[in-house]
């Protein structure tokens, strides 16, 4: 049997994040509900991430063990006429039996919109934080550079966050303007849960000058969540990218 790697992108407006779940529909239901019609039996997706209701996805990647020879672009083709229109699978590729979408990544990529302008927006309401008061974008990138390397990110971890540690790697984070829209991408090799809204909620303080730019290394230190920023809103979260060794 076939091991596959999908890569998909979706809209979470509406969906309860990735992993298959009772309380609504999720991106992991859709697919094997996909891959069962396809397949004509049950299929467990294994997911790299399992971002949260309302987390958008440009390059989510899963994986599945084919029963029976059909070609990838069947697969593909196949998946996304079985799809609603807010999901969709990109690629479809055979990979090594060992590959895991979750296990074998090295590395993630987000993106977190925010949207600094007085009026609110129709077209970017389920994809960009708004945020009434322009941002010190300089600000910003300088609170952000003590949050690049390894640490101790227990400032920056959901409450109910389950990891075993919360020492991460981050390798980049780039804050930049894009007419109204102020975008933070944070790179590293693994993330905890809400870490990176909570990296974004805490910036977007300093940019509003609620929060001094030199307090982020004192927030590591402390280890507590309380100190930290809000999380911001999902729905201005994208996962771009997971990396895998070549």
């Amino acid at each position: 049997m076939r091991n596959i790697k999908l890569v998909c992108e979706y809209d979470g407006t509406g969906l309860c994040g990735w992993q298959r779940q009772k309380n609504g529909p999720t991106v992991q239901e859709h697919l094997e509900t996909g891959l069962a019609q396809l397949f004509g039996e049950a299929i467990t997706l294994q997911g790299a991430s399992r971002t949260d209701a309302g987390v958008h996805a440009a390059g989510q990647v899963a994986n599945f063990t084919a029963p029976k020879d059909i070609p990838l672009e069947g697969i593909r083709r196949g998946l996304n006429s079985a799809l609603p229109e807010t999901i969709a699978v990109v690629s479809a590729t055979e990979v090594p039996a060992e590959f895991h979408a979750r296990f074998s990544a090295i590395g993630k990529r987000y993106r977190y919109d925010v949207l600094c302008r007085a009026d609110r927006s129709p077209l970017l309401r389920q994809r960009a934080w708004h945020r009434p008061k322009p941002l010190n974008v300089d600000a910003m990138r300088a609170a952000a550079a003590p949050l690049v390397g390894e640490h101790d990110f227990g400032a920056f971890r959901a409450a109910g966050c389950t990891a075993h540690t919360s020492t991460r790697r981050i390798t980049t984070i780039d804050i930049d303007r894009h007419g109204d829209v102020v975008r933070i991408e944070v790179a590293g090799n693994a993330f905890l849960r809400n870490m990176v809204r909570i990296i974004a909620g805490t910036l977007v303080e300093v940019g509003e000058q609620r929060r001094a730019a030199d307090s982020i290394a004192a927030l590591l230190a402390a280890k507590d969540r309380t100190v930290a920023g809000q999380t911001a809103p999902a729905h201005g979260l994208t996962l771009l990218q997971v990396f895998y060794r070549a």
